[in-house]
């Protein structure tokens, strides 16, 4: 049996920012463009902590991978 990998936005984030890292997509395009990445088992996943985490599949990949979130002290 195939186990699926839940994706949390750090995951999305940590795997965008490596093939940033590696030259293999830019900060510049659309974050669809992971979904060449990602298995396609596994990006109906990704897609829905985007939604959570109010990301459009149109917004760069340099809006995902510099996004933080701030808690209140």
């Amino acid at each position: 049996m195939i186990q699926s990998i839940q994706y949390s936005l750090d995951v999305i984030q940590d795997e965008a920012r490596q093939l940033v890292q590696k030259g293999v997509v830019s900060r510049q395009q659309p974050i669809y463009v992971l979904c060449n990445y990602i298995p396609a088992r596994e990006w109906g996943w990704v897609e829905s902590e985007l939604e959570k985490s109010d990301f459009l599949l149109r917004d760069r990949i340099g809006d995902l991978i510099s996004h933080e979130n701030w808690e209140n002290d």
